[in-house]
């Protein structure tokens, strides 16, 4: 049976009793209440015959409750399965007819969290899992990715010391959806194991997060690139006071180089970029004590975890070749709650096969060609869409971009790029085009441009290339 989870963040607690935990719209709370309040939501589902097994979804936004919400689930042996509270009727209503959880939560039902009464100690030996995932899968249909407790630990232990080197003075800023698995780990679950403070911001936006990093003295912020520019952008951005932040992490979505060394020139803070996803946490990364970044690679394979890239019969590719990238990783999911064949996919033999293109160098750094199925092939040449998103962000009026394949009769496929624009920033299709024609190789560069005034995106913030149509 694996350790509990829970049990290794009540050693914490312990340890750190009178501390700050949490900082929040609520105010502080410390080590002691929060351990008391994880106890009552316990006690609340145990009462609701939740017990070992039993799936708890939990929609509730980035504050004290949902913390308490997944512990005390955990406390129980139960699994815990956070949703975001910002989900359609209709999504939701899909993933609960997937999951067929015990138990959801709703914001109306955290007012016992808050109770007093007798402690709930972990169940120290688990068999269940500990969490589920929820993540779209290429037919738009729910998939559960289902975590253990010992992949958890790892990825875990992994954020909080070589990723991120936290310490017990570190305040990290909640900013991003807990529900989704790049905030669940590096903003709750690290600091959480480390003993450091959680700022909780239920919505980001610039005014709110600069805002929060000055109050609270923030030292780590994990965001998405999406965040970054639109700080970037924010006006209030030169006034604000950043001095408190050591450094900020990228990830669910790529963070291109410009954008990293933009952020660094302008508040004097390094990006940590890195690569992961909700089946493996975050595999591969720059880590706090890393000295230099290589502008188009994204980090190495951290501690404990194992990469390499295939041909397409699944034969290991010589250092610069170009193929799928494959992790071995004690993170790694299980499987696909109720999905054995989608399972099979992926999982193979102890190998995750990720569905992006990479290449290694002799000395371990990774570079993303793009994703494999996302691969254009026009008139008999690959065209990497990462490439063509790279050019065109490097247009100053460009905010971020996405490239798709679509048929063409004589072609295959034709090159077709979408674009959202920076604020107060102008710019025609036939301008964007032409700077890509510059800087691309002839079947490389798009051929149309749509200039939208945002681009789709999930919780995380990664582009949702399926919902992008002409």
């Amino acid at each position: 049976m694996a350790t509990n989870f829970a049990s290794l963040v009540e050693a914490t607690s312990r340890r750190r009793a009178t501390a700050t935990a949490l900082l929040g719209q609520d105010g502080a709370l410390g080590w002691d209440a929060l351990a008391g309040r994880a106890s009552a939501a316990a006690r609340w589902l145990r009462g609701r015959a939740v017990g070992p097994g039993a799936r708890v979804a939990l929609a509730l936004p980035n504050r004290w409750s949902l913390v308490a919400g997944i512990w005390g689930a955990l406390k129980l042996g139960a699994t815990a399965v956070p949703l975001n509270p910002l989900l359609t009727p209709d999504e939701r209503a899909r993933i609960a007819d997937h999951l067929r959880p015990a138990l959801v939560v709703e914001a109306s039902d955290v007012a016992a969290f808050a109770e007093t009464g007798s402690d709930v100690p972990a169940i120290t030996s688990v068999e269940a899992p500990a969490l589920i995932l929820y993540t779209s899968g290429s037919t738009g249909q729910p998939k559960g990715a289902v975590l253990s407790h010992p992949a958890l630990e790892f990825s875990t232990r992994s954020w909080a010391g070589p990723v991120m080197a936290l310490t017990e003075e570190d305040r990290v800023l909640a900013a991003l959806p807990l529900s989704h698995s790049y905030g669940l780990n590096g903003a709750l679950f690290a600091p959480l194991l480390a003993g450091a403070a959680i700022a909780l911001l239920e919505r980001f936006s610039p005014e709110e997060t600069l805002a929060a990093i000055a109050r609270h003295r923030v030292t780590v912020f994990p965001g998405v690139a999406t965040m970054f520019r639109r700080l970037l952008d924010a006006p209030s951005l030169d006034g604000a006071d950043l001095s408190s932040v050591r450094v900020a992490l990228s990830g669910a979505a790529p963070c291109p180089w410009e954008l990293a060394e933009e952020w660094r020139r302008r508040t004097g803070v390094r990006i940590l970029r890195g690569y992961g996803m909700t089946e493996l946490f975050r595999p591969i990364s720059y880590l706090a004590a890393d000295q230099a970044d290589a502008p188009d690679a994204i980090g190495r394979a951290v501690p404990g975890v194992i990469a390499r890239v295939v041909d397409d019969a699944g034969r290991p590719l010589p250092d610069g070749e170009v193929g799928e990238l494959l992790i071995q990783s004690p993170a790694a999911m299980d499987g696909y709650l109720d999905a054995p064949a989608e399972t099979r996919a992926v999982l193979e033999d102890g190998w995750f096969h990720t569905g992006d293109l990479a290449s290694l160098s002799p000395d371990g750094l990774v570079r993303i060609a793009g994703r494999k199925r996302d691969l254009i092939l026009r008139g008999g040449y690959s065209v990497f869409p990462g490439e063509v998103e790279a050019a065109l962000c490097a247009h100053p009026a460009v905010a971020e971009a996405a490239v798709i394949g679509v048929a063409h009769a004589e072609l295959g496929e034709e090159v077709v790029a979408f674009a959202a624009l920076r604020p107060a920033s102008t710019a025609d299709a036939e301008e964007l085009i032409a700077h890509c024609r510059a800087r691309l190789a002839a079947y490389k560069y798009p051929r149309r441009v749509v200039i939208l005034a945002e681009l789709p995106k999930g919780a995380g913030g990664k582009v949702l290339k399926s919902r992008l149509a002409l």
